[in-house]
């Protein structure tokens, strides 16, 4: 009999992050974004940069994810990622400051020296926003 829930847990170098039944996951991994549901065939996978978003019952939440890992089980979902934050604790005015500054930074390039860092920093900063403001619409 397929399961008809996930444990969905993430942790990072800090601890655990969240540890919660669900519906369905989706993560950012290494070569695009993933969905997972219950009965999901097992397979492991790079993460990139992005948002963990979930859904349990009507309820949805986000989390941003800054490379790791993920295994996936039939009935479970484990993240380790490098960095990752709950929405609630996104600091919106820092964020929206790094974005800007990385913007600046990416236009006053003049050759590929410091252009991934800068993207990085751009990437980061706009997922923390997204995450940030999905919240707030909930």
């Amino acid at each position: 009999m397929l399961p008809d829930k996930l444990l969905l847990e993430v942790v990072t170098p800090e601890g655990l992050l969240l540890r919660e039944e669900v519906d369905t996951v989706q993560a950012p991994g290494e070569l695009g974004y993933f969905g997972v549901l219950p009965g999901h065939r097992p397979f492991f996978s790079a993460l990139g940069m992005g948002e963990i978003s979930y859904k349990a019952g009507k309820q949805s939440g986000h989390l941003t994810c800054f490379w790791g890992f993920c295994e996936v089980l039939p009935d479970r979902v484990s993240i380790l990622a490098e960095v990752g934050e709950r929405a609630e604790d996104i600091d919106v005015a820092r964020a929206e400051k790094d974005r800007h500054s990385a913007a600046e930074r990416l236009k006053a390039l003049r050759d590929e020296a410091g252009f991934k860092e800068a993207q990085a920093t751009y990437m980061k900063a706009v997922t923390r926003l997204s995450v940030a403001r999905k919240r707030r619409e909930a």
